[in-house]
């Protein structure tokens, strides 16, 4: 079985979009947004390609965002929350 870009970001991105759905529903993921950002970004960064792997998860991130409906502002707010963290994480 030949992994993919798109197979290893995935799962990462899905974990946030999960948290933005519960923000949506009122629930606090601040502490929980942080530790899956930070997790996801630590995993890829043991990848031979990590640099194309942590761009194409900050790239996904934002397209979710975009593509959300406006009125999700909840749901937008944390998704580009994590994209903006593992941009940082990416600089460190």
């Amino acid at each position: 079985m030949r992994t993919t870009v798109v197979g290893l970001v995935t799962p990462h991105l899905l974990r946030v979009v999960d948290l933005a759905h519960e923000a949506q529903k009122g629930v606090n993921v601040n502490f929980h947004l942080q530790d899956a950002v930070s997790r996801s970004m630590a995993d890829m960064a043991d990848q031979f390609n990590a640099p194309v792997l942590s761009a194409a998860y900050v790239e996904g991130l934002q397209n979710f965002a975009a593509q959300a409906p406006r009125a999700q502002v909840e749901y937008i707010g944390v998704l580009q929350a994590a994209a903006e963290a593992a941009r940082r994480l990416r600089r460190d």
